[in-house]
């Protein structure tokens, strides 16, 4: 199983186009996914080469809000397109772009990738607020052709996604009188969201898929509770001042969080690393949410909390997520090798290393930062190495896509 599919009644079955062109373009993880799996491996070890001054940068933005940007806006925003336009080829039965339409689309990625680089901001914001309204508009399309309302809120979060990097854009440029990192912090709950309603279809699936015999139900209440106050302590933390309210509030939100892992039975899963790292990348969702509520009393900084959810949840999954679908996308069994194992375990390794730095004495700040940043640029490295070679090629079983 690669993605769950949503049983959709009298739904119209596109015809499976002949198969043509080049690999790459005839399905949205291909080129996406190595998209983003190569920002990951080259921007963070240049960012942290910048940062400590080894390396001349100048980006378009101040260089703390283009790390931060591009984190969220480059790295995250290219996986999830990637994924919804491969996903929405299950959900809906109807053709996802492909070809030129999807090549245009990387281009436009890249394009803005690169502009940041540069000195121009206008140029950065014109190429990089172009891409998400695009594609919100194609997902929302194709769910409203086979009222397929189920998945309606994820092409509203990629909107709001939209809205908030035009807003980063117009408070990083002075147009607005708005603190940059606002938008950035509010996309990373946005895709927090994002994460707790995917991973709640697709974790208990997977897993009951993969262990005969297990039969997981999370109870609705914990699956209200969880989403409500997951949104409502991250509103809190992004627009609200600091303090009790929205302490306890994330604090009641990890807490809703752990109990949804903890039945989700994580350690039937011990011997299936391809299932284990969604269950142990999860897991930093509820130590995330922790962190920032400890955060909001000024018992530690929020780079702990901000770290703990971007690089270990958001990270864990994305490297879970990328292995396992684009093994299923490409006709190969969905079953870890050692490769993928070394990176699943270089990707928690780094983000236990960068929160411990966050928390450590500050003269050892840098060797933390250092060393995570290694870890995390080799799992993406191990990444690109193994399945570019697969991207590049027409599926195993000659089927399209």
């Amino acid at each position: 199983m690669s993605f769950v599919k949503v049983p959709i009644p009298n739904a119209r079955r596109a015809a499976a186009p002949a198969l043509k062109g080049w690999p790459l373009l005839r399905l949205g993880f291909r080129p996406f996914y190595l998209a983003g799996a190569l920002l990951a491996a080259l921007w963070v070890p240049l960012w942290v080469a910048a940062f400590l001054g080894a390396l001349p940068l100048s980006p378009a933005v101040p260089m703390l809000y283009w790390h931060a940007h591009e984190m969220i806006f480059g790295f995250a925003v290219a996986i999830i397109v990637g994924f919804l336009m491969t996903a929405g080829k299950n959900w809906t039965g109807l053709a996802t772009p492909r070809g030129p339409l999807l090549g245009g689309l990387v281009l436009l990625w890249l394009a803005a990738r690169l502009a940041s680089l540069g000195s121009v901001p206008w140029l950065f914001a014109a190429l990089d607020v172009a891409l998400l309204p695009a594609v919100a508009f194609i997902f929302t399309r194709l769910l409203l052709k086979v009222n397929n309302t189920r998945n309606l809120p994820l092409a509203g979060m990629l909107m709001l996604l939209a809205v908030l990097n035009a807003l980063f854009h117009l408070a990083a440029n002075g147009v607005l009188s708005l603190p940059p990192l606002v938008p950035v912090y509010a996309g990373l709950g946005v895709i927090i969201m994002i994460e707790t309603v995917i991973t709640g279809r697709v974790i208990p699936g997977f897993t009951m898929s993969a262990i005969p015999g297990v039969k997981l139900v999370t109870p609705a209440l914990v699956e209200r509770l969880t989403l409500g106050l997951t949104a409502a302590g991250l509103l809190l933390w992004v627009f609200a001042p600091a303090g009790v309210l929205g302490a306890l509030v994330l604090v009641a939100a990890a807490l809703a969080h752990a109990v949804r892992l903890l039945g989700w039975r994580s350690w039937v899963t011990r011997s299936k690393p391809i299932l284990w790292i969604l269950h142990a990348a999860y897991a930093w969702i509820p130590l995330g949410l922790f962190f920032l509520g400890l955060a909001q009393l000024g018992w530690v900084v929020a780079s702990v909390g901000i770290h703990a959810l971007g690089l270990g949840a958001t990270g864990g999954l994305i490297i879970g997520m990328i292995t396992r679908t684009a093994r299923g996308h490409t006709g190969r069994p969905i079953a870890a090798s050692g490769t993928e194992v070394l990176a699943y375990g270089l990707v928690l390794l780094a983000a236990v290393t960068r929160v411990l730095g966050s928390l450590m004495p500050v003269q050892w700040y840098a060797l933390f930062l250092v060393l995570a940043a290694i870890a995390w640029s080799l799992a993406f490295i191990l990444y690109l190495w193994k399945f570019t070679p697969w991207l590049l090629r027409t599926r195993l079983d000659g089927q399209d896509g």
